[in-house]
């Protein structure tokens, strides 16, 4: 069963979501609260995931996500959002969420990200992919080699494994997929985040959009 906290300033948004995910047979929303309260809610309830709105009064979402990460054994972090702000998205990434979605997602997106999320995969929305690139569009004008730099320093396995990462798969389908063990694909994933100079799996998600490594057959990089 996956576990799941919500955290919105909106009672009737967290209802909504409650009501949504706890339709699904795998998923329970062990939790609902606004930011003052999240982090006592998950210490409580020991969810594996934890949906933080992005923008909420007195304590936004970025100090929740940053909060809950800096738990000794901190769940996964997703952000939701009705906003395109760039600033928002690099911040969020800095703190560690392992993905995006959007608030107006239909109901069986929502489902779907959040069974990914819990295998431990990313989730980037297309709309927020995009906000992405027009963020990062004047940084790669200005170092048009950066991301070739980057792509010649790894390893055709790496390569794979970054590829998989961009289109949503978790580690056990991505050692499923290449077969090799989930371990493996630990390492190279440390490999990868030292050689692309990030620290989380979706800022390699967004290194491999960079590098045009999104577009393999099967799922979209959205995963979903």
């Amino acid at each position: 069963m996956i576990k799941v906290a919500v955290v919105d300033d909106e009672a009737l948004v967290r209802a909504a979501l409650r009501q949504i995910l706890d339709s699904a047979d795998d998923i329970e929303v062990v939790a609902d609260c606004d930011g003052r309260d999240a982090l006592r809610q998950v210490h409580m309830t020991r969810p594996g995931l934890v949906l933080v709105d992005s923008v909420m009064p007195g304590v936004d979402g970025i100090q929740v996500v940053r909060a809950v990460r800096a738990l000794p054994e901190p769940p996964a972090v997703a952000m939701l959002t009705a906003f395109d702000s760039g600033e928002l998205f690099t911040d969020a990434l800095r703190s560690g969420v392992a993905g995006f979605l959007l608030k107006d997602a239909d109901p069986d997106t929502l489902v779907d990200a959040v069974r990914v999320l819990a295998a431990g995969g990313s989730v980037l929305n297309p709309h927020v992919r995009h906000t992405f690139a027009d963020v990062l569009r004047p940084q790669e004008a200005a170092m048009p080699s950066r991301a070739t730099t980057a792509l010649t320093r790894l390893t055709e396995r790496e390569r794979q494994v970054l590829s998989l990462v961009a289109i949503g798969m978790s580690n056990a389908e991505i050692a499923a997929r290449l077969g090799i063990g989930t371990a493996t694909v630990k390492d190279h994933l440390r490999s990868l985040r030292l050689k692309l100079g990030v620290r989380t799996r979706v800022a390699v998600a967004v290194a491999a959009y960079q590098m045009g490594l999104d577009t393999l057959p099967g799922r979209s990089c959205a995963a979903p």
